[in-house]
């Protein structure tokens, strides 16, 4: 099993335990991290679904970012992986959604954004936080390093325990 096939797993276990939903937005990753979610069994129980939202049209008339963000500081920022994540927790009505926007590459990169750059979003009820890797390798390296991020971050959030307690 390699990390993101465990990480998917652990996540997936993680929710289910807590009574918790997830989701995603994916945009360099195309729908990654939906798909290690969903590769494990049960996946159901705790994922309602993921939008794949590589264009800026979808960004805004899907997730909700504001034009404004776009324009002012791009896909690839703190901005708009916070209102990704915050669009996709509202639309698909869950507990937490992790949002990924960045540069895979091989071209697309600036000196301010260079290849590998990429923003992570987190919503919950407790609020939304956004992260940067920069990450190295080729365009397949840094998508897969993405989906594992991402994984990552909606693994990590902590809920506490369901309780089996019949009152």
């Amino acid at each position: 099993m390699n990390a993101i096939e465990e990480s998917a797993r652990e996540l997936v276990e993680c929710y289910r335990r807590a009574g918790k939903t997830c989701a995603t937005a994916e945009s360099c990753t195309g729908g990654g991290a939906g798909a290690a979610i969903t590769a494990v069994p049960g996946a159901s129980e705790v994922f309602a679904g993921g939008v794949i939202s590589y264009s800026n049209a979808v960004k805004r008339k899907i997730l909700g970012v504001p034009g404004e963000i776009l324009e002012v500081f791009g896909a690839v920022s703190s901005q708009c992986a916070a209102k990704m994540a915050e669009g996709a927790r509202k639309l698909l009505g869950v507990d937490a959604a992790v949002s990924i926007t960045g540069i895979a590459g091989p071209g697309g990169g600036s000196d301010q954004k260079p290849v590998g750059t990429v923003w992570f979003g987190l919503a919950t009820a407790d609020g939304t936080g956004a992260e940067c890797c920069l990450f190295e390798g080729d365009r397949a390296a840094v998508r897969a390093q993405s989906v594992e991020k991402a994984l990552s971050l909606l693994k990590n959030c902590s809920f506490p325990a369901k309780s089996n307690q019949r009152t």
